[in-house]
């Protein structure tokens, strides 16, 4: 997955079948869909991969219980299947963890053992585990730092955790490895028309500036929250089609929350869920559910958002977090599909995807979430395939092995996160036995250089951001090493001091809306 030669590709190979405007969970789920079915497909994201929603998420693969609570039946049992796929398909990215819900008082109790057996009969075979009550004594023990006061048990429950953006690198890997392209930093400027219908794009490289007009049979607006975007390139008169939600998470101390099982604090004052759950051993926090109007790369938490995690969390936890405790927050804007009638409040707004196609054949998908990124390229693939009457293929996305594929039970390894790749970068480091760059947060050297080689990193923020994840887990120990991992890429890259400096000075732009002052 290089990108100066995926950049000659699109120099030689102007004809696409397929291309996919988004490069994050729903984009690469469908350009993975297409692919796997045999359609020379081409992926075009304007910034890097799942750069805004996709790696900004709970980091949860779910059925999602509060969408069972709303009643959406259909959207969990297809949520929960899809979570047992992408456990069987992802294995060192996805693992079986478990949740439990205090209580306290014999109400919920019943309510909750009720709610999550049916639960997991709706999931059927692809349970990851039974739902069970649990006693004060062994709540406490599996809980340490939840409060004791009025608690009778806990219902315990099995979910999905993973990496997002970790994933969304193996999807565009994966896409490679069955033959196809995705490139980041290219945006989409223009659509191509024949007879009215779309039949292409106007595409520009970020870095050099060049145009690439690209001829495709379909093309796919998979941008998330900029779907209107595109959609006003197709027709300047369009519609709102999507209203747009912003996730606040916190990421504190494990200290705070010593536990390995998460914890789901079923209604919180503004009727959400709120989570606190284990990862790369610290702890999230979140979500808040708030409506905004400005869409942008880089959101920023709202101070009554940030507010509204602490106390909560507070209430729950024996030791209460402050803001000086809280080692980064990150914001995520969720694309839902507009409601045509009734509730707007975001929270109430179906998590269920949607297809539209314009009269000239431009295919859009809104809403949806991480869980349901295949179901979703499916979906997609398949109405493409009935409104230009193509001959009907068959998904290979359901038992398909993700880049990385390997049964990784050891969740200590700071490294698991790279599946089958991990071999190699140890290679790596034994050839090179360099000091750690990071050690509190296990960053070497190696992955620095591996991230650029075989990633597709450009940006010293894509290194700390996504391709690890320093900036979300620590943000004031991601600006220390924020120059020496810099100066790393640049030798990689063949870029001289002048890059170096940008590249540290854009990314402290970046990073001070992740620190809490």
């Amino acid at each position: 997955m290089q990108r100066e030669q995926a950049l000659s590709v699109l120099q030689d190979h102007t004809d696409w079948d397929v291309i996919v405007i988004g490069g994050g969970a729903t984009g690469l789920g469908v350009a993975l869909e297409a692919v796997a079915r045999g359609y020379s497909t081409l992926l075009l994201e304007q910034s890097d991969f799942a750069k805004s929603t996709s790696s900004k998420s709970t980091k949860l693969v779910h059925g999602g219980v509060r969408y069972l609570a709303q009643g959406n039946v259909a959207l969990v049992r297809e949520a929960s299947v899809e979570r047992g796929l992408l456990y069987q398909n992802a294995p060192h990215l996805v693992r079986n963890q478990a949740f439990i819900i205090p209580v306290y008082n014999w109400i919920d109790r019943l309510k909750y053992t009720i709610g999550l057996k049916l639960y997991d009969w709706i999931a059927g075979r692809l349970s990851l585990g039974s739902s069970v009550f649990i006693s004060r004594q062994e709540t406490l023990e599996r809980l340490p730092g939840i409060k004791a006061q009025g608690l009778i048990g806990g219902v315990l429950y099995h979910d999905g955790q993973f990496d997002d953006s970790r994933l969304a690198v193996n999807l565009a890997q994966t896409i490679y490895d069955k033959g196809g392209y995705a490139i980041n930093y290219i945006a989409v400027k223009g659509l191509l028309k024949k007879e009215g219908k779309v039949a292409g794009v106007i595409a520009v490289d970020a870095e050099s500036g060049s145009s690439f007009p690209l001829n495709a049979k379909a093309v796919v607006n998979a941008t998330g929250v900029f779907v209107d975007n595109i959609l006003h390139m197709d027709n300047p008169n369009a519609g709102k089609s999507i209203c747009v939600s912003q996730g606040v998470h916190l990421v504190l101390d494990k200290s705070f929350y010593p536990a390995d099982n998460a914890l789901m604090i079923p209604k919180t004052s503004d009727g959400r869920v709120l989570f606190a759950v284990p990862w790369h051993n610290k702890v999230v926090v979140g979500t808040t559910d708030t409506q905004v109007e400005t869409v942008t790369l880089e959101p920023v938490a709202l101070e009554e958002e940030i507010k509204f995690i602490l106390n909560t969390a507070g209430q729950y936890l024996s030791r209460e977090p402050q803001r000086k405790d809280v080692l980064s927050v990150f914001a995520g804007l969720r694309p839902l599909a507009a409601p045509q009638e009734g509730s707007s409040k975001t929270k109430e707004i179906s998590r269920s995807h949607k297809i539209m196609v314009t009269p000239s054949n431009l295919f859009t998908i809104i809403g949806g979430k991480w869980t349901t990124y295949r179901k979703m390229g499916e979906d997609m693939l398949a109405s493409i395939e009935k409104t230009l009457g193509w001959n009907t293929t068959h998904t290979h996305t359901p038992h398909l092995a993700i880049h990385g594929y390997a049964v990784n039970k050891d969740w200590e390894d700071p490294f698991y996160f790279y599946g089958s790749d991990a071999a190699k970068i140890r290679m790596q480091m034994n050839d090179n036995p360099i000091t750690w760059i990071s050690e509190s947060l296990h960053i070497h050297e190696v992955q620095v250089r591996w991230a650029v080689q075989y990633e597709m990193a450009r940006t010293l923020e894509d290194v700390l951001s996504r391709r690890t994840r320093a900036l979300l887990l620590d943000a004031k120990e991601s600006l220390r090493i924020a120059k020496p991992v810099a100066e790393i890429m640049a030798k990689a890259m063949n870029k001289d001091e002048a890059w170096v400096n940008k590249q540290v000075e854009d990314y402290a732009a970046i990073a001070k809306n992740y620190l809490l002052n």
